[in-house]
């Protein structure tokens, strides 16, 4: 290929004001940083959500345990449950979403910079306003699923369930408002010539996990405002001596609890959709069958709720019903997993750290979809529910599935966000030690519930046979978190150590890798113009006709016809605010007011509504450009 180097002029552009400083990371809308912002707060949940369950494992490693009290562990399975799934697996998810989505499909930003910001400063509140219930009377202790009617009042005493019934619904407004967005954003702000068939596959999975976030938020907000109205305002939902009905809360939490599943695992499977071709050195095999089988687990998705409920007493007609669709749904999951191995097979494979946890989750996920089918059939069922089988069975999904492949994304991504590497010997090291005792954790768990043993008790006698296994499953516990250590570590040591990455170092697809590392607060100089799927590799690789010029322009090329006419344009940033960090402090604020101090309601609302006319009336502060 004839390629030259020239000059490129960066064009001016109307600049962010506030670029430095804690104070611009309060009002910034940038995407990256809100992305950032996103990933470290959601990592720092992590942290905690991993010392519930180091403690959860610890009062579990022996018979008539006492590390917790009975009342302490019923708290610490709660708060665990809603940290890994709400404060740490969904917001990862959309960290790597505002970062990589809008630089993947050749965009400057989001659709929505401040509903961007609002969305995690929400998100934040909401985390916050959950925990503070430790200090403010006590936290959610009645499951993180909720169920009526022991989440009433009348059976859960206090206000540890109303935080739930409250922190749950901000943090579900903080995901409407990010699925709006990202709608909006991959819809309407592709490159030129990006069609749907073009999108790169995190891409894709982004806009289905925000179209099941739009639909399914709203069934758990019904469920979570009915919980609130029966613990704050004495009303009877729930109350069967009243004609309310707890079978409805099971209804509303699972209608919103499947989707919710797949709302967590489409993004990593976006994620190991474009790490296993950039590491096999091939296209990805079978595009299109990704692309709908994904679609295809969205609709599904929302007709098998019920095998949630099998021994609720549905009756032989809905249970067989929801057994079929349980089934079938198994299928498009596997058509993903048959072309990533088809993807591998034959290709040159790179095994970086990146890909070695994209096949941890490929491994894992098929071992936690087998065991999740068993659940279709009905006594298979009856005899697994509430045993360990299930606890098994969903982490290996969510663990072994979500977490794996978020993994996945950190460390292929990690030189977009920083411009520096992650250690390759320290990050197999996390691989093999995170696998090593993720599955000495969970996999006994599985013998566990076949032999009877009950979710969610506190402790067991000594002559159930329950011993060993219960024991290697602590050990393995505390062998996860010496890998989370390790990543730590990684993370520290390479700040401090790796030189700088290449602007290409994987020999990417996408376009993101078009970028500097990190890249400008603009992201393109110039929007790039797409003629490929895999835009990237074929501005590297394809042949260009003989005596056609090509200049470099951030690590991939372009030809001279795909130039623009003139020599640079004017770029449109918005300026940062404040304003949507204050529209959010006001939901706790009100949320506080229906817990301890009515005239808080009032006040919390008009700090929301200044923030929102402020939002709207602010004047947009900008330099001078092209």
């Amino acid at each position: 290929m004839v390629s030259t180097t020239l000059p490129v002029r960066k064009p001016r552009y109307l600049r962010r004001t506030a670029k430095t400083g804690l104070w611009s990371w309060v009002v910034t809308v940038d995407h990256k940083r809100i992305g950032m912002l996103y990933g470290a707060t959601a990592f720092l949940f992590f942290l905690v959500g991993g010392i519930e369950a180091e403690l959860i494992r610890l009062q579990l490693a022996r018979p008539n345990g006492h590390v917790v009290s009975a009342d302490a562990y019923n708290t610490l399975f709660t708060m665990h449950g809603l940290t890994m799934i709400f404060l740490v697996v969904m917001p990862m998810g959309v960290a790597l979403m505002n970062y990589i989505v809008p630089l993947q499909i050749g965009a400057r930003d989001v659709a929505f910079p401040r509903l961007n910001a609002f969305s995690y400063w929400v998100f934040l509140f909401g985390g916050l306003f959950l925990y503070s219930s430790f200090l403010l009377g006590g936290a959610p202790n009645g499951g993180w699923f909720g169920y009526a009617p022991l989440s009433t009042g009348d059976f859960l005493p206090g206000d540890g369930m109303t935080f739930y019934s409250l922190g749950l619904q901000m943090l579900g407004i903080a995901s409407l408002a990010g699925a709006v967005n990202f709608i909006v954003t991959i819809i309407n702000m592709r490159a030129p010539g990006m069609t749907f068939m073009r999108m790169p596959l995190f891409t894709w999975m982004s806009l289905v996990t925000s179209f099941l976030l739009l639909f399914a938020m709203p069934v758990i907000a019904v469920a979570l405002f009915e919980m609130m109205f029966d613990r704050v305002f004495g009303a009877d939902f729930f109350n069967v001596a009243a004609g309310g009905d707890p079978l409805l809360w099971q209804h509303l939490f699972w209608l919103f609890g499947h989707p919710e599943v797949y709302i967590m695992i489409l993004p990593a499977m976006g994620i190991v959709s474009d790490v296993i071709p950039t590491f096999s050195g091939k296209p990805l095999f079978g595009y299109p069958a990704i692309v709908f089988a994904g679609i295809a687990i969205g609709f599904m998705g929302w007709g098998v709720w019920a095998h949630h409920m099998f021994a609720a007493g549905l009756g032989p007609v809905a249970n067989s019903a929801f057994t079929l669709s349980t089934m079938m749904i198994a299928v498009p999951t596997g058509v993903k997993i048959f072309n990533w191995l088809g993807t591998m097979w034959g290709g040159s494979l790179r095994f970086k750290t990146p890909m070695l946890f994209a096949i941890g989750f490929v491994m894992m996920f098929v071992v936690g979809g087998l065991s999740g089918v068993t659940h279709a059939v009905v006594p298979s069922d009856y005899e697994q529910t509430d045993t360990y089988y299930v606890v098994a069975h969903f982490h290996y999904v969510l663990f072994g599935g979500s977490i794996f492949g978020l993994f996945a994304g950190l460390y292929y991504w990690w030189p977009k966000f920083f411009g520096h590497m992650l250690n390759e010997t320290i990050g197999k090291l996390h691989f093999w030690v995170m696998l090593i005792g993720f599955n000495l954790t969970f996999a006994p768990m599985h013998i566990l519930g076949l032999q009877g043993m009950p979710r969610r008790i506190y402790t067991y006698p000594g002559n159930m046979g329950w011993n060993i296994p219960n024991f290697v499953e602590t050990i393995g516990a505390l062998i996860i978190a010496a890998s989370i250590l390790v990543f730590i570590a990684n993370v520290v040591l390479s700040r401090r150590r790796e030189a700088r990455a290449e602007l290409d170092p994987w020999d990417a697809r996408t376009l993101e890798w078009l970028t500097p590392n990190p890249p400008p607060e603009h992201n393109f100089d110039e929007i790039p113009l797409v003629r490929h799927r895999d835009e990237l590799w074929h501005r590297k690789y394809a042949p260009t006709p003989e005596g056609v010029p090509t200049r470099i322009i951030a690590g991939g090329e372009r030809t001279a016809a795909d130039a623009p006419a003139h020599e640079a344009h004017g770029i449109h940033l918005p300026s940062g605010s404040y304003m949507p960090v204050m529209a959010a402090i006001g939901l706790p604020v009100t949320a506080y007011g229906l817990l301890f101090f009515p005239p808080l309601i009032g006040l919390g609302l008009l700090i929301i509504l200044t923030g929102f006319f402020g939002w709207v009336l602010e004047p947009q502060t900008v330099e001078e450009g092209y």
